[in-house]
């Protein structure tokens, strides 16, 4: 896997996902975050639209990743005007993976961790993003992985980025950087007053947690 993803070179990196308003994008950047992300699919609680936000969206000084799901590549080439990365969480298989790599975009695959998981056709992505399972296979549902499985896949796939999301908050997120050391860490609900809006205490929480673990 290769491409410049997010800053912080020799450390576990924070993306805080389903940004919905600047302000919250502001205060998660002056607190640390290293990356954002932003939820394009329409049955999130968190979508935003992206045409409508673009223009804050592309002044913030991290990085900025678009959540897309089983989005066409028209889709995808329109929102890198805005953001920096598209983070693909449907059911794109390897053959489109690699289309969107051969356009140049540098991107995401998110999975659904569970037994068997099969990775293969994904290595054109920067990172792999483990999300916990789901019937829909979309994640955001705010339960925490499996953290044993998570182990047995890092140990598995040594050579790959991986991001850890499903379920983290500011009290159980150092347990998970101390025991798998990821690429990077992401979470949505777990930094949240309320669905799309952030907590200004939960996310200088989360990101001290991160930072303590190292």
């Amino acid at each position: 896997m290769s491409g410049l993803l997010f800053g912080g070179a020799g450390r576990t990196r924070v993306k805080i996902c389903g940004v919905t308003n600047r302000a919250d994008a502001e205060t998660a950047v002056e607190l640390g975050a290293d990356a954002l992300g932003f939820n394009l699919f329409p049955g999130s609680k968190r979508h935003i639209i992206l045409d409508k936000e673009a223009g804050w969206i592309a002044e913030l000084p991290v990085t900025k990743v678009a959540v897309m799901v089983n989005p066409t590549l028209g889709e995808i080439e329109s929102a890198m005007g805005a953001v920096d990365i598209i983070q693909l969480h449907g059911a794109e298989d390897g053959p489109f993976c690699a289309l969107v790599a051969g356009r140049g975009v540098p991107f995401v695959k998110a999975v659904a961790l569970r037994d068997g998981l099969d990775i293969g056709g994904f290595r054109d992505a920067g990172a792999i993003l483990l999300d916990t399972y789901t019937k829909s296979g979309f994640g955001g549902t705010g339960e925490l992985l499996d953290l044993e499985m998570a182990k047995k896949f890092a140990a598995l796939h040594r050579d790959i980025r991986l991001i850890i999301s499903g379920g983290l908050r500011p009290e159980n997120v150092a347990g998970v950087v101390r025991a798998l050391r990821p690429y990077a860490v992401d979470v949505a609900s777990g930094v949240e007053s309320e669905p799309r809006r952030k907590d200004r205490k939960l996310l200088a929480g989360f990101l001290e947690a991160v930072r303590a673990a190292e």
